[in-house]
């Protein structure tokens, strides 16, 4: 008879944490392209989500009140399109603007740009680099772009379509989410949890990245009417856009007043004008704001721009603004809603809480 030592057949196989790693990593290869591929219609109806979040408080508000359901669901639809009203209408009619003024700056234009093409020359630079580097400048094309810039915006008409389509049923559902979460939390707490914290963070996030647009955009604006810049309520409003878009938004914002500066008083007023944007904007949108964001939904200042980055490669420009909710909703599924991978809270906060470990604290405002 053989003594020999066997192994147990009834033994639980267990899988190398190198396999489930690598698994991991191709699931989310795979969901990163599904997601490239759907991007027209992940970014409306996201949009749509986390602007049904921003006003859910307000049919929360009515209802415990005692107004109708159906009166709640009529405020929460007419706040969300009255935001999408105001901020697709401001900037189509500023693109509009844009195209029109832009024609009266052709000549002075292209007499900067033959000025530029003299410097050059006097400074070495042969006459065939020269028109290499800037044949394709001119005020014709600098026009033409501004206004394929108000037809592509024009365009997403369809995607704004979904985004109205998609909130109105939202805000219906959202009405009676709240008893829905209630009856969640009896069966599956740690997933109630999350959800309430998702949408607690998306709605601090939106408040902290208006209240700072509000106060960059009034001093953005009232600095460039000091210095005569044309149009400056204008890029006021396109500062408190790009405010949406962490770490970099305002060097995106300082571009247009910059090449106006440029055009209408020459070289020395467009530095002036990117010293006072930087002056206002890398101390309140650069080194203050993110503080506040990131202490308020958990993620630290490299993650969030990292956000940016990879956001903004997945769906496009719509990416951007959104970025920070859509972490913070990812964040929530693979990290929150299960006490076992809590522990990346560490790693991934701003600041370290003694019971990040234990996940955020509830907020229980859906």
């Amino acid at each position: 008879m053989d003594n020999s030592p066997q192994a147990d057949d009834t033994a639980p196989a267990t899988v190398p944490r190198g396999i489930i790693v690598l698994v991991g990593i191709a699931g989310i290869v795979v969901a990163v392209a599904g997601m490239k591929l759907i991007a027209g219609l992940i970014a409306p109806v996201f949009l749509a989500l986390m602007l049904t979040i921003a006003v859910h408080p307000m049919g929360r508000w009515l209802r415990r009140h005692g107004c109708p359901a159906w009166l709640a669901a009529l405020t929460l639809v007419i706040g969300v399109y009255g935001i999408l009203v105001i901020l697709f209408g401001s900037i189509i009619y500023s693109a509009a603007r844009l195209t029109t003024l832009m024609p009266q700056y052709a000549d002075k234009f292209d007499s900067i740009v033959d000025d530029l093409k003299h410097f050059l020359g006097e400074h070495g630079v042969n006459s065939e680099s020269i028109h290499n580097m800037l044949s394709n400048v001119d005020a014709g094309k600098i026009i033409s772009a501004a206004g394929s810039l108000l037809s592509g915006l024009v365009s997403t008409t369809s995607g704004l379509v979904l985004v109205l389509v998609v909130a109105l049923f939202m805000a219906v559902d959202a009405v009676g989410f709240s008893d829905r979460l209630t009856a969640l939390d009896r069966l599956r707490p740690n997933v109630s949890v999350a959800l309430n914290n998702f949408a607690a963070g998306t709605r601090t996030y939106l408040v902290v990245s208006t209240v700072f647009g509000l106060i960059v955009a009034v001093l953005d604006a009232g600095a460039l009417w000091a210095l005569g810049i044309p149009l400056p309520l204008l890029w006021g409003l396109l500062s408190f856009i790009t405010n949406y878009i962490p770490n970099i938004g305002f060097v995106l914002g300082v571009i247009p007043p910059a090449i106006l500066g440029l055009l209408d008083g020459g070289w020395s007023k467009m530095l002036i004008v990117i010293v006072v944007y930087s002056a206002i904007n890398v101390v309140i949108q650069s080194i203050i704001q993110p503080k506040f964001v990131g202490d308020a939904v958990g993620l630290s200042t490299t993650l969030t721009f990292l956000s940016l980055v990879v956001w903004t490669w997945i769906l496009g420009p719509l990416g951007a603004i959104l970025a920070v909710p859509l972490t913070i909703f990812v964040k929530c599924l693979l990290i929150d809603i299960d006490p076992s991978t809590r522990w990346v809270n560490l790693l991934i906060a701003d600041s370290v809480r003694p019971d990040a470990s234990a996940g955020p604290e509830r907020h229980d405002d859906v």
